[in-house]
């Protein structure tokens, strides 16, 4: 294979990866690391480069799947038919091929002005999927992976504007059972008195209301998810065997979507050519932030729906539809000046201080400057003139400097030598970008971030202590550690000002609540470097107790699959010190968990360390369970297959393991043969 094809397959590996990853955050952590257009840069990068080399294609790539699997939280059930992704356009050049095609695969010709196309705004928000039998709402299914969703039925009833009962409808032959899709969203109102509370009450908001709809509609309580003040647009008609859009156009859909009860976005209009597409995305992409609800782009469709089947779809979105995404809003402003924030490693964050500036709909003052090298990259100087960009009309970024507009005296930043908490020196370590404060444990606001992280919703979960609070506690000495905060007294909250009795008591029964999570969450929230909640997991699964991982050597750690050298390096490093030790006695003194949460199965060695490798979706077992089932019955349980590999047990929708096991003459299970084999051993 040439030097130039290998770089090409690291390269669509490497993309792959990053691409999942992204997903990962975004659809099940709801917490995006990057901005949309950011992300598909990279899905068109990778497209472009599996258009070139289809022989270089993996089942396993994300341009084969959509979104990402279910999260584990709610069940997980089959769509009737795909919930399919859209392909994306960046530019009107992109629609006008777009167009072209359509006409080519239909009549043969390039002349795009035949058909007409309804153009509407893309709803920032979850797509859902809503079963109706007899007229009553009897399932609501969130897109998950396309092919299989998270069971959010009650969930869904709690949404005022998802009617639970459709209207009696006049029009003729359609079916008593149907499927309806359509988007879920927190208006802009919802979501500014959403976080206005979160913060008032000491908890961390919500980043944007797609985050904010998404987290809401995924609550355990149903209660929860009624207050949060969802609502829901509408934009597609099922029936059980096929497309209504057999039978309607587009926008007739939406007609009999409103008179079954329905809301349908209103902004939508029936375009006749490119030009007028062209001039509705031009008002949209102003007229937007007009909207009491976010959107990202517009959606254009073929509305003669005769056609949808025979211009057809790919396995990842219809050709019969496309997305357009907005371009980033840019704006000028002055670099006034820079804070340097220490975050809860050490790490100094450069933040940039603005003159304010509208973009994108709200006021920016601040942006990150991410490291020192972004600053010697920008040549950025106080007082210059930079474009900043909202990417993903959420986090707003310094793109570039005007030099034009310089002033001659303007002079580099300089970069603090000593820590703005402590001045303590700053020192990078073992070549890093990020300069760090090395004053772990004094340093004030290293300890106010650590503590941050420990009761956060991914970590111990402490909900009322948020990072407002945090400080006040540790101004006050009433805290300096995790430990602290579980020898809290309802005198001590008391004694802070605003707090009144009923905030403090919920406090405390939340803070004795989280001393029976599970080992995975103490892991995270010990804030080891590298260890994210997927390592934490993996970590809490093999060790099972925390004493056990504390005193784990490099090549134990290693034997994990999943943890790396430099992972494995930081776990020892963190605890080789004294300081962490002692925090894990006196955790388990106060009665917090330290142990693996194990299923009660019986112990045997029926399976006499045959081991297994899972794929694809079991209907009666989670993955955990399954693994636990495995290994208390003497097997082993492995996430990667191998020539050594024994069994590979297979669900509904496997993923490219099962292509490789067959290559590898590996065994193949069914959920069934895999239960019978466990019952009645190897």
């Amino acid at each position: 294979m040439s030097e130039t094809l290998i770089n090409i397959r690291e390269r669509i590996d490497f993309l792959g990866k990053a691409i999942n990853h992204h997903r990962f955050c975004y659809y099940i952590l709801d917490n995006p690391e990057i901005s949309d257009s950011e992300f598909d840069k990279l899905y068109q990068e990778l497209t472009e480069l599996e258009a070139k080399h289809p022989d270089l294609i993996s089942p396993n790539s994300p341009t084969q799947s959509v979104g990402y699997n279910p999260s584990t939280d709610f069940r997980s059930i089959k769509h009737q038919r795909p919930m399919l992704s859209l392909d994306n356009a960046t530019s009107i050049e992109d629609i006008a091929h777009y167009l072209q095609k359509i006409n080519k695969n239909i009549s043969g010709s390039d002349n795009f002005n035949k058909f007409c196309y309804l153009t509407e705004l893309k709803i920032d928000g979850l797509s859902l999927s809503l079963i109706y039998e007899h007229g009553q709402l009897i399932q609501g299914l969130t897109r998950g992976n396309g092919s299989y969703g998270e069971d959010i039925t009650l969930n869904v009833k709690t949404i005022k504007t998802i009617p639970k009962t459709l209207k009696i409808s006049t029009i003729e032959d359609l079916p008593q059972n149907i499927e309806v899709r359509g988007e879920v969203f927190m208006p802009v109102s919802s979501f500014n008195n959403l976080n206005e509370g979160l913060i008032a009450n000491g908890q961390k908001p919500f980043a944007n209301p797609r985050n904010a709809s998404s987290g809401s509609i995924r609550q355990k309580d149903p209660k929860l998810t009624l207050k949060r003040n969802l609502a829901f647009f509408a934009y597609f008609l099922y029936d059980n065997d096929k497309p209504l859009s057999h039978h309607f156009d587009q926008t007739q859909q939406l007609d009999i979507l409103q008179k079954l009860g329905f809301l349908v976005e209103p902004n939508y209009k029936l375009c006749q050519n490119l030009s007028e597409i062209e001039s509705f995305c031009n008002h949209w992409d102003e007229a937007r932030f007009n909207l009491d609800y976010q959107t990202d782009g517009l959606v254009i469709k073929l509305n003669n729906a005769q056609f949808w089947e025979e211009v057809g779809s790919t396995t990842h979105s219809p050709r019969w539809a496309i997305a357009y995404k907005f371009p980033p809003q840019q704006a000028f402003t002055i670099l006034e000046s820079i804070d340097f924030e220490i975050g809860r490693t050490g790490v100094v964050t450069p933040v940039a201080n603005l003159h304010p500036v509208t973009l994108a709909g709200s006021v920016v003052k601040r942006a990150t400057l991410h490291n020192y090298d972004q600053i010697k990259r920008l040549d950025i100087r106080l007082g210059d003139t930079v474009i900043i960009e909202k990417a993903g009309e959420v986090i707003p970024a310094i793109v570039s400097v005007d030099l034009s507009k310089r002033l001659a005296a303007a002079q580099p930043v300089e970069y603090p030598q000593y820590c703005p908490s402590c001045n303590s020196e700053l020192r990078q370590l073992d070549n890093d970008v990020a300069y760090r404060c090395v004053n772990y444990y004094a340093c004030p606001s290293q300890k106010l971030r650590r503590l941050e992280h420990f009761v956060s919703r991914e970590a111990m979960n402490i909900e009322g202590l948020g990072v407002s609070l945090l400080k006040k506690l540790l101004d006050a000495h009433l805290i300096n550690s995790p430990v602290d905060i579980y020898k809290l007294t309802q005198a001590n909250l008391l004694s802070i000002e605003r707090m009144g009795l009923k905030s403090a008591g919920n406090i405390l029964v939340n803070i004795e609540k989280s001393k029976e999570n599970d080992l995975s969450r103490l892991i995270f929230a010990l804030g080891i470097r590298h260890v994210g909640l997927n390592t934490a997991n993996l970590l809490a699964n093999y060790f099972k107790t925390l004493p056990n991982l504390a005193k784990a050597k490099i090549d134990e750690l290693e034997a994990i699959e999943g943890v790396g050298p430099i992972i494995a390096q930081a776990i020892v490093n963190y605890f080789s010190d004294p300081h962490n030790i002692q925090l894990i006695d006196d955790l388990e003194s106060i009665a917090v968990n330290t142990k693996n949460i194990e299923l009660n199965l019986p112990n045997s060695g029926k399976l006499n360390q045959k081991s297994f490798v899972l794929t694809g979706q079991l209907q009666s077992l989670t993955r955990l369970a399954a693994s636990e089932l495995i290994k208390a019955s003497g097997g082993i349980f492995k996430d990667s297959l191998s020539s050594k590999t024994d069994y590979l047990v297979v669900g509904e929708n496997p993923g490219s393991k099962l292509l490789k096991a067959q290559k590898l003459g590996i065994m193949i299970l069914d959920e069934t043969q895999f239960k019978e084999l466990v019952n009645d051993g190897a």
